[in-house]
Order: C-alpha cells, then structure tokens, then sequence
C-alpha cells in the first residue's frame, strides 16, 4: 500500500517553534510526529510513502532519508511554490498507484490507516474522506423560535458534528479534477467532484484524533501520546 504525506506547510499557527522547524519535526513525547505516522503506516502494511516538502525540506529528508531505517521506502517530492493540500499530488501523477492514502503530516491518531485505504478499495467513489466525530457542550439554554413565537428550548445542549480528520483516500483518476500549477484544496475538489455528479465516501471515525494546529494543540499532544504511548506507537 502507498500513502502520500503532506509536510510542506509553514505552520504558521505555531511560529515561533516553526521558524526553524517544520512543523512535522515537532516532538511529540520523544518522537517527531511524523515519525510516529510513518511507524503506524509500517505496523498497517504500508510500503511506500511519498513525503510532499516543502518548507524546511531539506531538515526533513535529512532526518528520514531513504526510510530504511523504520522499512520503508520513502521518496520525496518539493513544491517550490505552495500548492494547498491536494494540488500537491498533480506533481507525482506518475507516481502514484490506482488506489492511495493521502494524509497530513501533523495529526496524531489512532486511526487504522489500512483499513481506511481497503474501504475505500470497495467503494465506488474516486475520493474518501476520513471523518471524526466531534461534540461542543453550550454552556446556554438555547432557544428555537419563529415569528416572534418560542419553538422549543434546549437547556445546556451538547451539539455533535463531523470533521474531516485531514486523512483521504484517493482512486487516482481524481487527479483528473485538480488543476496544475495553482493552489488547490482538499474543500475545491470535494465541491469539483460533487458539481461532476461524482460521489465523495466517508469513513466515520469515533476514536481518538488531535490535528496539533495550535500551541494548546501541541500541549494537549504531550498530554495524549503519555497516556496513549502503546496505542500510538505499533
């Protein structure tokens, strides 16, 4: 199996660390978080894994090298200019097999990779998105209410919601929709493939997902690989 990491982006919500770091060298416990996404893709049946750098490349192929060292092949490719999060992908059309993964290179998961990429292989779709399932308690009493007339009150509600996990699989004709040579995101092709009459799938996932954004991100991330080290390294 082959996935795609983008770790190209500036991590500009997390400056000052990334100024001389790529974001996808920040440590998380004793490891790198990609590191520890490269660990999990090997323990999951990955062979293949194309780094897409960009910002401070040259640190991050420094440190991976070739991938013998975790059993991987590991290939890189540079964006002199930034291409979003799929436009990325147009530079490796010949490159890449029928079906592969595609996922950020700063999330922290117990997501089961493999598993996500064999789904999609039974789906009729040429896109899945990896989905997340979120909750935000209102610390109000919430009210519906219509022509001046209350509808009904919710007191404290807890609303649930999907996010996409920043994780896709992609059957590769759905190159065919991103334009070359221009920024281009994950969202424009989702809205390209659905005004094409084509299906986008999703896999729900309920257990455990930090995108590290943020700095409190990045602390909560120190926090949940303590307490989930075993989980999270294979």
């Amino acid at each position: 199996m082959q996935a795609v990491v983008l770790a190209g982006g500036k991590g500009r919500r997390l400056e000052p660390y990334t100024t001389l770091l790529p974001k996808p060298l920040m440590p998380v416990g004793d490891y790198p978080v990609l590191e520890i996404l490269l660990r999990q893709l090997k323990a999951q049946g990955f062979r293949e894994v194309i780094l897409a750098v960009g910002h401070l490349a040259e640190l991050i192929e420094a440190y991976f090298q070739d991938g013998r060292r975790w059993g991987l092949n590991i290939q890189y490719s540079r964006e002199d200019t930034p291409l979003g999060t799929v436009g990325p992908l147009t530079l490796l059309q010949d490159r890449l097999q029928d079906h592969f993964l595609v996922l950020n290179g700063d999330i922290l998961t117990e997501l089961p990779f493999g598993e996500v990429l064999r789904f999609h292989q039974q789906q009729d779709a040429p896109l899945t998105i990896a989905i997340n399932r979120r909750t935000v308690e209102v610390d109000f009493g919430v009210v519906d209410h219509e022509n001046h007339r209350l509808v009904d009150y919710h007191e404290k509600p807890v609303i649930a919601y999907w996010v996409s996990m920043g994780v896709y699989a992609f059957r590769r004709d759905a190159l065919d929709h991103i334009p070359r040579g221009r920024r281009f995101d994950l969202p424009d092709l989702v809205h390209t493939l659905r005004r094409a009459g084509q299906p986008v799938a999703v896999y729900p996932f309920e257990g455990f997902w930090l995108d590290i954004g943020r700095e409190s991100d990045f602390r909560e991330a120190q926090r949940a690989f303590a307490e989930r080290r075993e989980r999270l390294l294979p």
